[in-house]
């Protein structure tokens, strides 16, 4: 290569070679890494959940009335409609609203 500019010129595409290589593999380790802390947390969050489900069922047993808190089982094999659940509760929470409000003006007239 006697050349300077055909020298730099393969010197400047080696540099860029390298450095889109270094940038793939650092861009798919951290999407490696992101990967495993969203498995890490789901799985803190499963736990945490089975935690609390069995914590609260054992509250429940203790009280005598031997019925599970939950509908559902510590294992997740069944199947919850999260959403309907959320629905359920926004709707008792408005009911609830409703009869305090109603008690709130009985007891003001």
């Amino acid at each position: 290569m006697s050349n300077p500019l055909v020298q730099a010129f393969f010197v400047g595409r080696a540099v860029a070679e390298i450095m889109t290589e270094r940038l793939e593999n650092a861009f798919t380790d951290a999407l490696s890494e992101v990967g495993k802390l969203d498995a890490e947390l789901r799985e803190n969050l499963r736990q945490f959940t089975d935690e609390v489900i069995e914590r609260a069922n054992r509250a429940a047993d203790a009280t005598g009335t031997g019925e599970s808190t939950t509908g559902f089982s510590n294992t997740g094999t069944n199947s919850v409609d999260l959403q309907a659940m959320i629905d359920e509760l926004r709707a008792e929470i408005a009911f609830l609203r409703t009869e305090l409000q109603r008690y709130r003006t009985s007891r003001s007239s």
